[in-house]
């Protein structure tokens, strides 16, 4: 990944292309499914996860920690499912940021996710934090990754996102592999963007780290009422500002957090909110991959 940083972007000139059917505002729900890829010392990892349901952990990192294992176990065995219910309810199709070997541990959502509309992007292959990985390993890990996921589902993700950022390695890896069509590792804009990787362009299609329901865990968030109105309250400007320029809005979910059953109403009123609007395309990240990939073909962006 190249170490310059573009503090300007589109800057004054925005894009002025519309989405398909002449759509203002694209919509990205994002489900980040992880549980059992996690670190701990049941699957041999030196360290564990500290996050949990109460904040911090005051178990010793040294000691297994059951009740973290078990918030975390509980988005797989309840809170996706509970999640995709509410998106077959809607109609709705969503991106799953899916780390390999965490699907590779529920047959049963191996079995739905081969079966089902929604996108699957490579959240690496497992929960791990790809920055403290040198190159080989790292590369490794996107290889064994791509192998996992054709083996479970019939098919490589088109689409990459890495915890907590990437490295400065991972850019330049994913167009070295040559099956990626984007990914998702920035949070520095409202629209997809291409980047030079190599003398190679490489397109961005950024991710929100606001309009997330970890705020839950991180204490930002206390009801289910107050990540409804922030949800809704991005959403509107986004919309506004659509009218000229093209928008594109990010919702990023977890399965142990908003499956929940005090928290997953928040998820449903909002999707019906926004499904209210005739000119916003709800849609998988790659299909808008597709598109701002037509749109730079055409040279409009």
């Amino acid at each position: 990944m190249t170490t310059d940083r573009d503090l300007v972007g589109y800057g004054g000139n925005p894009p002025t292309a519309e989405w398909p059917d002449g759509k203002k505002l694209a919509l990205s729900i994002v489900v980040n499914y992880e549980e059992g890829s996690e670190r701990s010392h049941w699957y041999g990892d030196d360290a564990q996860e500290s996050d949990t349901e109460w904040g911090k952990s005051p178990v010793p990192s040294t000691v297994r920690d059951l009740a973290m294992e078990s918030m975390y176990e509980y988005g797989s065995r309840v809170g996706i499912w509970r999640i995709l219910r509410v998106l077959d309810e809607l109609g709705v199709r969503a991106t799953l940021f899916t780390c390999a070997e965490a699907l590779r541990l529920n047959p049963p959502l191996v079995r739905k996710v081969a079966t089902s509309d929604h996108e699957v992007c490579s959240h690496g292959l497992r929960w791990e934090e790809i920055f403290r990985l040198d190159e080989e390993t790292e590369r490794q890990h996107m290889r064994e990754a791509i192998d996992l996921f054709e083996d479970l589902i019939g098919a490589r993700p088109r689409g990459w996102y890495c915890r907590f950022g990437p490295s400065v390695n991972t850019r330049n890896l994913v167009v070295e592999d040559g099956g990626f069509s984007y990914d998702s590792d920035s949070y520095n804009d409202d629209v997809p963007f291409f980047v030079d990787v190599d003398r190679q362009e490489h397109l961005v299609v950024p991710y929100t780290a606001d309009v997330n329901d970890l705020q839950w865990w991180t204490g930002n968030a206390s009801t289910s009422d107050d990540f409804l109105a922030y949800m809704k309250d991005s959403f509107n400007e986004l919309h506004s500002e659509s009218q000229t320029t093209p928008r594109m809005m990010s919702i990023g979910l977890h399965c142990r957090v908003i499956g929940r059953p005090g928290r997953i109403g928040a998820l449903r009123e909002f999707i019906q909110y926004a499904q209210q609007f005739s000119d916003v395309w709800i849609t998988t990240r790659s299909e808008i991959a597709d598109w701002w990939h037509k749109l730079h073909s055409e040279g409009v962006v």
